[in-house]
């Protein structure tokens, strides 16, 4: 073999092993889920803020009640298909808070007080929220980082939240 030959099997390894760990890449991501929670405004599509995520991550959306002015949390899952709404904490009885329990749906109560109704696991299709004026919403991704949506999109901005997976084809 002369140093020509060995230099072509060597390039052909190497390109076989960097296309084997595309491959396996590309593998992953499909099998896993990964993609992004997207938000952006409900009328124009103006991107406010994407936020890696996978299969199996939770967020929550905070924010002060306006009529019985106490906090309230709803919670969801990132499923394969989409956004999933799992929870809802809160602290006191109102107007516009669930008051009654569907089929499948559990109320506990938190050590600080709390309402826990859980239970929903309904997919949310158009999840959009309001940014209020008086109180702020607060985003909250595994537990982690609170993000003003005030901040980040505006006074009563109309956020939609979306589930895009990262796909490469």
């Amino acid at each position: 073999m002369n140093f020509d030959s060995v230099k072509k099997i060597h390039v052909s390894v190497a390109v076989i092993a960097i296309l084997a760990v595309a491959a396996m890449v590309v593998i992953y991501i499909e099998t896993v889920g990964i993609g992004y929670l997207t938000l952006r405004n409900a009328s124009d599509g103006t991107l406010y803020g994407r936020y890696h995520v996978k299969v199996g991550d939770t967020f929550g959306v905070g924010f002060i009640h306006s009529v019985n002015k106490s906090p309230l949390t709803d919670y969801y899952e990132i499923k394969e298909d989409g956004i999933y709404v799992e929870k809802t904490v809160y602290y006191g009885f109102g107007a516009g808070v669930q008051t009654e329990l569907s089929e499948g749906e559990t109320l506990t109560y938190g050590p600080d007080g709390s309402m826990i109704v859980s239970g929903f696991d309904r997919k949310m299709d158009d999840l959009t929220y309001f940014v209020g004026t008086v109180s702020d919403h607060t985003l909250t991704i595994n537990d982690k980082e609170g993000i003003s949506l005030r901040d980040l999109c505006g006074r009563n901005a109309r956020v939609r939240f979306s589930y895009e997976k990262w796909r490469f084809f």
